[in-house]
């Protein structure tokens, strides 16, 4: 009995140390899969990341263009500046019009949300039990909420003191950009707004997302009923060019036809009147971008924030102010010491771990927290946890790709985050298929990037391609997708979804393009004019939608010939009058005179070349 019992104890031993083998290959195997899909994750956020800032960086060099077009164009077939001014140099008697509210009736078909003035708190449950229906406020009240909140935001000041001594703590929350779910999630996860519960919210309430409008709506709202307990900053997308650009001017025209001229000229003054910064128990500088090393508190608080307009603000006088608030709403902090422009969003500066110590030794603070830049987790710290960045918008780039957080904290508390996921359907997915989905998206973004400057690529290509082979090294190629395209990428990683390697292990050069092509409305339109309209069609999209006063979608060929032939004067793009002329033409298919700028830009789309479409 003692041997087999000696024989049975030693084949155990033996299936126990296969199946501990067995586990740690498996965990092996599972920790090289996550850690695959978790570098996917980390190199597609940077994909959109990247793009975002490249567009931002072009919007903020478009207020020269504003400049440009506003010295030239009363020389273009004697249409004076008229076209553009009322929107960027709002006329005081125009503003004065936005606040007849009280002459716009509420008729009896209307059956959204009812609320009365002064707003109490039963108003802000009907606001959200409405807006969850997706039922839209009537413009009477919009207006008069604008209205009120830009009275009371006339009162604050632009630096904002706060103490915790009474609530214990406050939340911070940073970017929403019209996500809705988002906003509700965090409500019904942190509770509403009261004296007992307040919040900060860190700019950006607007853009992007679509229920930018419902969101200030619902903010300003809290602000006017606990204007001791909810509090506002200002972000870089609280401005008016930006708003073009991005979608909340398009959202309000589309919601509000007629009254939405209105609501836009009320909005910039408003913009112009939201606090730059908070602090908290003198202890916590809270602002949406950044600092720079030149930044000044103490001129922060003194300054007429409302003469600085934003990206649309030119006047010599205020230039220096300008450029201090644009280092707040747009700079980015770093890993190294120092601080240097920053060229990815072409405003604002990235700053060092030395330049916050500073700072925050000079006002005799202890952390920084700020917003302005999506995070997968929805927070970062950095600078020796000195510095954080708080993110409210989940699923900001496509469904999936990040989470959203708020930030609690109170005097002498460390900062608590909860982090959230506003989203149904990426939860029906599995984790390899989530990451695939929104991989996949950020490369079809990469792809019309990369065919958009096709040109400039090739000539990059050949330049190392002395034999033309067609042909170059895989640091040749990096070194040229970078230095055309300045975004900052891992060329080496994302090379093998980009272009194709030949036997030899050089790059084909001309496989970044071959799959592609960008689907145009006449195939007479010279290749070279489509490259450029591929290019600079967010740029067209935001000047089309200046002209386009009454956000109609269309405006006339004879106003897309004027605004091309001076968009190509300023950027010195050498393509003849009847170059543009034949393109009119030819966009205008049912010639009724008209041209559906939307429809144009969506015909200069890049697709597969196998699509089938």
């Amino acid at each position: 009995m003692g041997c087999g019992t000696s024989v049975k104890t030693e084949n155990q031993t033996k299936k126990s140390e296969k199946a501990i083998k067995a586990a740690v290959l498996i965990q092996r195997w599972y920790r090289f899969y996550t850690a695959r899909l978790e570098m996917r994750r980390r190199y597609t956020l940077s994909i959109f990341q990247s793009i975002e800032y490249a567009e931002e960086q072009a919007q903020l060099q478009l207020s020269n263009f504003f400049t440009f077009m506003m010295d030239h164009f009363a020389q273009m077939n004697g249409h004076g500046p008229d076209l553009i001014s009322d929107i960027i140099n709002c006329s005081r008697e125009g503003q004065r019009k936005t606040m007849d509210y009280e002459m716009i009736e509420v008729p009896d078909t209307y059956d959204g949300p009812q609320i009365s003035f002064p707003l109490t708190v039963s108003d802000t449950n009907i606001l959200l039990h409405a807006f969850k229906q997706e039922k839209q406020l009537h413009a009477r009240y919009v207006l008069q909420i604008f209205h009120e909140t830009q009275n009371f935001l006339k009162q604050m000041p632009n630096v904002v003191h706060l103490s915790t001594s009474y609530s214990k703590e406050i939340t911070i929350c940073g970017d929403l950009h019209g996500k809705l779910d988002d906003l509700l999630l965090i409500f019904y996860k942190n509770g509403l707004p009261s004296p007992e519960n307040p919040y900060l919210f860190n700019g950006d309430f607007v853009d992007r997302g679509k229920n930018s409008v419902e969101i200030l709506i619902i903010l300003f709202t809290f602000l006017l009923i606990y204007p001791n307990h909810f509090h506002l900053n200002r972000g870089n997308h609280e401005d008016p060019i930006m708003n073009m650009r991005y979608g909340f001017t398009k959202e309000i025209m589309q919601k509000y036809k007629i009254h939405g001229q209105k609501m836009v000229r009320l909005l910039e003054d408003i913009y112009s009147q939201l606090p730059l910064a908070t602090i908290i128990d003198n202890q916590v500088l809270i602002l949406h971008g950044g600092i720079a090393d030149t930044t000044d508190l103490n001129l922060l608080t003194s300054f007429e924030r409302s003469k600085v307009r934003g990206t649309s603000d030119n006047t010599t006088n205020f230039l220096f102010l300008h450029i201090k608030v644009v280092d707040i709403l747009w700079s980015d902090p770093r890993k190294q010491n120092g601080c240097l422009p920053n060229s990815f969003r072409g405003g604002g500066c990235y700053f060092g771990p030395d330049v916050s110590a500073k700072l925050l030794e000079k006002y005799n603070l202890k952390m920084l927290v700020r917003s302005h830049e999506c995070k997968q987790e929805g927070y970062e710290i950095c600078h020796n946890g000195k510095v954080v960045t708080i993110f409210s918008a989940s699923n900001y780039y496509e469904e999936g790709s990040n989470r959203g957080a708020y930030m609690k904290m109170g005097l002498g508390q460390t900062p608590r985050f909860v982090q959230y996921q506003a989203s149904k359907g990426t939860r029906k997915l599995t984790l390899h298929q989530r990451v695939s989905a929104i991989e996949d998206s950020a490369f079809r973004a990469l792809q019309e990037k990369i065919y958009a400057h096709r040109s400039d690529l090739m000539k990059a290509f050949k330049e190392h391609d002395h034999k033309e082979t067609g042909k170059i090294s895989i640091s040749d190629w990096t070194s040229s997708m970078e230095a055309v395209l300045h975004l900052d990428l891992p060329w080496r990683t994302l090379r093998s979804r980009l272009a194709r390697l030949s036997s030899d292990g050089t790059v084909e050069y001309n496989s970044c393009f071959e799959d592609l092509q960008i689907q145009q409305p006449n195939k007479e339109v010279q290749p070279s004019l489509v490259e450029t309209l591929q290019r600079y069609r967010t740029d067209l999209e935001l000047i089309f939608n200046i002209i386009d006063k009454d956000h109609s979608g269309l405006i006339s060929t004879e106003e897309f010939r004027q605004t091309w032939k001076l968009f190509s004067s300023h950027l010195h793009i050498d393509i003849d009058d009847e170059t543009i002329d034949d393109l009119a033409h030819s966009i205008d298919a049912n010639k009724d005179g008209s041209i559906d700028f939307h429809e144009f830009l969506e015909a200069f789309r890049v697709v597969k070349r196998l699509d089938g479409k």
